[in-house]
């Protein structure tokens, strides 16, 4: 599949050729917005991978994330939310656009002494209608925290979504998931990483790592 140069600096990277986000589109503006990255990293989970999507390079890009969030909105629309829930801080602004797109609430869960909850006033009404929206998932640990908060709030979460989905076989969870794109990224445990025993260097992009 023939590749666009990608993005220097801070460089405006064109839309997509076609207004459809599909997988293909999708994983196309990943690689244009150099949001797939080769190299040895640990990931929010603590695993390890030779393969990271940043999604904020793409998504720094106003029209990019407008599209995505659009095309997420689309596949979760017939669950008909009420509200949509994100982790912070990566799931922020995908949930935000996909909330605009549905015409409902965009709340985030953020970490507190090392557990995701509701700040800033936010709530969610008994029985409300919750679609948890990530950017990336590999174990899909977060999001089954996201759902957790959810629930514990008195919501009822109807779907799970994400931009992309890195795990080697499909997440599974007790609502309906979908991604828009499946990328099958091998990672391991720190004791039987590969890049590991080779010695190579750990960088950690996530967001909890701050970097």
């Amino acid at each position: 599949m023939g590749v666009a140069p990608a993005a220097t600096g801070t460089g405006r990277v064109p839309p997509p050729p076609t207004m459809s986000m599909t997988s293909t589109t999708a994983l196309d503006l990943f690689r244009r917005c150099e949001g797939l990255l080769e190299g040895h990293f640990e990931l929010s989970s603590g695993l390890h991978s030779g393969g990271y999507l940043q999604c904020a390079r793409v998504l720094q890009h106003p029209e990019h994330a407008t599209a995505l969030g659009a095309a997420l909105a689309e596949q979760a629309a017939g669950f008909e939310p009420g509200v949509v829930l994100s982790p912070a801080l990566g799931g922020v602004v995908i949930g935000h656009e996909v909330a605009r797109a549905l015409g409902v609430r965009a709340l985030f869960a953020e970490r507190r002494d090392g557990r995701l909850i509701l700040r800033r006033g936010f709530r969610i009404d008994p029985g409300e209608r919750v679609l948890v929206i990530e950017d990336v998932v590999t174990t899909g640990g977060s999001t089954r925290e996201t759902i957790e908060v959810a629930v514990a709030a008195g919501g009822a979460v109807v779907a799970a979504a994400a931009i992309v989905d890195r795990g080697e076989e499909p997440v599974r969870f007790d609502v309906p998931f979908q991604a828009l794109v499946q990328i099958p990224l091998p990672a391991y445990e720190s004791a039987v990483c590969p890049m590991c025993a080779r010695g190579e260097p750990v960088s950690k992009p996530g967001s909890r790592s701050g970097a």
